[in-house]
């Protein structure tokens, strides 16, 4: 029996990327999103970009986030335990445009389908695979700087795809622990949907005995994590004390990340997942909305530092 625990839907998810550059030009010049923060994450002896990218106030759900990985040269295999591509949310009826679109950009396309619904694959220019699933009744108001019409606009995250090499755990864990309902299947995929369903709440598994294993860690071309969001910090409170109850002794302390909370849980099937409450200005905590993602943000403990830190980021041009 699946358990309520307060998991509502996707928050954002976060991908290993190549250059600041690179990784900006294709999410607001070919997919049209709005880049909404742009911070400095200082993460071992140097630091790097963390770049948000949504709809016009970075509502939850609609957010992928990127770390700029290039400059430390490791290169990350995708395989089984990892996240192994993001599905995005468009209208059924824009998939030709897109396609052309994408093609126009130098982007190799192909066609699928999966649980019944139409979608087109292409890849990051990093390597990590996108795709573009056709939906005819998302609600969610998709960003539009002119690149793309608001009509065929990216609504916002879809789903995601989990590489595994076998269900059971994962199977227990998404019903039993992480709101998982609806389990249904479709071939090698098995399908569940938290809170209350629809685009915006799903996970699928790829189920392949076989796949090798997937690059563990920070590295290019591959996805860090998957961030579900919850209502409040109590909820996320029960969440953490809940997995601890049943087993799940590596959930992390609560991480106050500047535009929302986090906890952290490596996965039975190896992805990590993360349990995050928005801040209740977001991400006009620090910026108005007139000049939302404009200018590079560091953290308060970086502030001193900003001027020799962005010295040494990757240059972006924006």
């Amino acid at each position: 029996m699946t358990r309520n625990t307060g998991i509502l839907r996707h928050h954002h998810i976060t991908l290993n990327v190549g250059t600041a550059q690179e990784d900006y030009d294709f999410h607001t010049k070919v997919l049209g999103l709005k880049s909404v923060k742009k911070t400095c994450v200082y993460t071992g002896r140097m630091p790097l970009h963390h770049l948000y990218y949504g709809n016009d106030v970075g509502q939850e759900s609609t957010l992928v986030t990127c770390f700029t990985m290039r400059r430390f040269g490791r290169r990350g295999r995708p395989g089984a335990g990892q996240i192994t591509a993001l599905a995005l949310s468009v209208p059924v009826s824009s998939l030709s445009f897109w396609e052309a679109h994408l093609r126009e950009h130098g982007f190799d396309v192909s066609w699928g389908e999966r649980f019944g619904e139409k979608l087109i694959s292409f890849h990051h220019p990093c390597g990590i695979e996108y795709q573009l699933v056709g939906i005819a009744d998302d609600g969610r108001t998709p960003y539009s700087n002119g690149v793309v019409p608001a009509g065929f606009g990216i609504r916002g995250t879809h789903g995601i795809v989990v590489s595994v090499r076998e269900i059971e755990n994962s199977d227990r864990f998404m019903q039993e622990v992480w709101s998982g309902g609806r389990r249904r299947s479709d071939g090698a995929f098995v399908r569940y949907e938290v809170g209350a369903g629809g685009s915006g709440t799903i996970v699928d598994f790829n189920v392949n005995p076989t796949s090798p294993v997937g690059t563990c860690g920070y590295a290019e071309g591959v996805v860090d994590h998957c961030a579900f969001q919850v209502e409040n910090l109590d909820v996320q409170s029960d969440i953490k004390a809940h997995l601890e109850a049943v087993g799940y002794a590596d959930v992390s302390d609560r991480k106050d990340r500047g535009y929302f909370d986090s906890v952290y849980l490596r996965t039975p099937g190896g992805p990590l997942f993360e349990a995050a409450v928005s801040k209740e200005k977001g991400f006009l905590v620090d910026e108005s909305y007139a000049d939302l993602g404009k200018s590079l943000k560091t953290s308060p403990q970086f502030e001193e530092r900003k001027e020799s830190l962005v010295a040494m980021l990757d240059p972006l041009v924006y």
